[in-house]
């Protein structure tokens, strides 16, 4: 099959677990990879994009961190370590401490599906083998490494705010805007899009939405934060909106074509 975005079991997927020499393509700050694991190549097939951010599904199965949307499709061989860990560690020591050629920041979301503190205790000393590369987070200044992790999902918000020095940072919610979040705990604010609007991906976004979104985007930058709407339209539309608008990841499965729209709008 030429294009292998979704599988009803990712059992059934073949998969390229192989770092094989490829140019390296400009990167697209943009480029969020929603459910990457779910690509032929993951990882490598957003990297091939010059996608800058990828999210992974992680469930703590007998003390393993495998990758999967749902626990019927988790094997031992797809575990977060061998999927994105080792393969990200491999490209930043080849490219001299950096994902891309062009030193820009790149992200790992790691959505959690299980129980927080549980899986998180068997992320850290994980992470730890690849502190090397990641990003440091501290009560008052966050030291960037060629890779930063953002915890998603089943967040154990309690035990991370009382570390002053962790290797992940929070992903908040609209919630949190107003709270006065630190962007050294919470780097990230992400929310489903169909909760706070109504545009479909159809016609235009009305006016008052449109000041929402702007009021927002304006929050989220004085923050010094930084933003990700999930349950968004996967279409030209919704991506113009988005990159017209400043949205700083733009969620996509459509790798290609989205990495294409990005190209074009970029060069008018």
């Amino acid at each position: 099959m030429k294009n292998l975005l979704f599988c009803f079991s990712i059992s059934f997927c073949p998969i390229d677990f192989s770092l094989k020499a490829e140019p390296d393509p400009t990167p697209l700050p943009q480029a969020h990879s929603h459910n990457d694991y779910y690509h032929k190549r993951p990882l490598l097939d957003a990297l091939a994009n010059g996608f800058c951010s990828v999210e992974a599904d992680v469930f703590l199965r007998n003390g393993k961190l495998l990758i999967g949307h749902s626990r019927f499709e988790l094997r031992d061989s797809r575990s977060l370590e061998r999927l994105y860990l080792k393969p990200l560690a491999k490209r930043v020591q080849a490219k001299g401490g950096s994902v891309y050629k062009a030193k820009v920041p790149f992200y790992l979301m790691i959505d959690f599906k299980t129980d927080g503190p549980k899986t998180y205790a068997i992320l850290q000393p994980l992470l730890e083998k690849y502190r090397f590369m990641l990003t440091e987070f501290k009560s008052g200044n966050t030291k960037v490494g060629a890779v930063t992790v953002v915890i998603s999902g089943s967040r154990p918000r309690e035990i991370m705010e009382k570390q002053s020095r962790r290797l992940v940072g929070y992903d908040g919610r609209l919630s949190d805007l107003g709270q006065n979040p630190s962007p050294h705990f919470m780097p990230w604010i992400s929310d489903s899009w169909k909760s706070h609007f109504k545009w479909n991906g159809k016609g235009y976004l009305s006016k008052s939405e449109e000041a929402k979104l702007k009021g927002i985007i304006q929050q989220v930058r004085n923050n010094g934060q930084k933003l990700r709407f999930w349950a968004t339209p996967d279409t030209p539309a919704s991506w113009a909106l988005f990159h017209n608008a400043g949205v700083d990841f733009i969620n996509t499965d459509k790798l290609d074509s989205f990495a294409k729209f990005l190209r074009e709008a970029r060069s008018k």
